[in-house]
């Protein structure tokens, strides 16, 4: 059984995935690009979420090191 720890970074890993999923999608359609710099951006934004992942991971590792 899950406690209460381990479900929020579950749905917080799903949350934060839908969010990359619908970045990616707009920018692959392209209609949500209105220049360079918010492409720029958009990029950004997929990669500040990805950190937060391996963010995560990375202190599920440390954490059960202790």
């Amino acid at each position: 059984m899950l406690n209460y720890q381990n479900a929020f970074e579950i749905e917080l890993k799903k949350l934060i995935g839908t969010e990359i999923e619908r970045l990616k999608e707009n920018l692959s359609n392209g209609l949500s690009v209105v220049d360079y710099a918010d492409y720029k951006h958009q990029v950004g934004r997929i990669k500040g979420l990805l950190w937060a992942i391996e963010a995560c991971d990375e202190s599920n590792s440390i954490l059960s090191q202790k």
